[in-house]
Formats: C-alpha cells, structure tokens, sequence
C-alpha cells in the first residue's frame, strides 16, 4: 500500500488501496477501537495516517494471517512487534516492485537491441 502524504483519506481510496469494500473498513472501525477516522458534518470518514497504520496492522492479522476478529484484537492489544512486521512488509514490497521495474526495464531494453 502506498499513500502519498496527504493527512486524510477517504473511506473509498482506504478501501481501494486495500483492495476491501467501504463496508470492510466502517465494520472494523466498529470492531478495533484504535480505528477512529475524522468526520465531517454530512458524516464522511477521513483517516488519518495513524488510522491508516492500524488498518495494515488489522488487515495482516486478518486478511493475511487468517486470525479471527477477537484474535487480532488480542494480537493488537498484547503483541507490540506487530507494527514492525507490518512495516518490514510494506519496505520488502516496496523494494520488490522496484526490482521488477528493474527486471521488466532490462527485458525491455535486451529486446530493444
């Protein structure tokens, strides 16, 4: 996932960066109480960076790691190394994409030749 720095986020673009419905996302807030975007006057969510930190962390536990919504409550409340893994996750991503932006740039440039 990757987030410019802006300091809010729709609930759309949240839920388009995690590949979720917009339902996903308002289920969790009620779910995690360390979800708590800001809301404007009509209702919209905005989240901020911190909340957008605590829905990888979610999203892991989740989506990734298969735990049930009272285990990743407990995992988030009790297992502090859980922000880093995330964390350790999105910089492998991101040092992936660049290598196959490399990988393809290289392919293309062989097939140039």
């Amino acid at each position: 996932l990757e987030f410019r720095r802006v300091l809010f986020r729709s609930i759309g673009e949240v839920a388009k960066a995690f590949d979720v419905n917009a339902s996903l996302i308002r289920y969790w807030e009620q779910e995690f109480p360390i979800i708590k975007p800001k809301k404007n006057k009509k209702g919209n969510r905005y989240f901020t960076p911190e909340d957008i930190k605590n829905l990888k962390m979610i999203y892991h536990l989740v989506k990734e790691k298969g735990y049930t919504l009272d285990g990743a409550r407990i995992a988030l409340t009790t297992n502090k190394k859980i922000n880093e893994a995330v964390e350790m996750i999105d910089r492998l991503e991101f040092v992936k994409s660049e290598l196959l932006k490399l990988k393809n740039s290289l392919l293309d440039r062989d097939e140039a030749v």
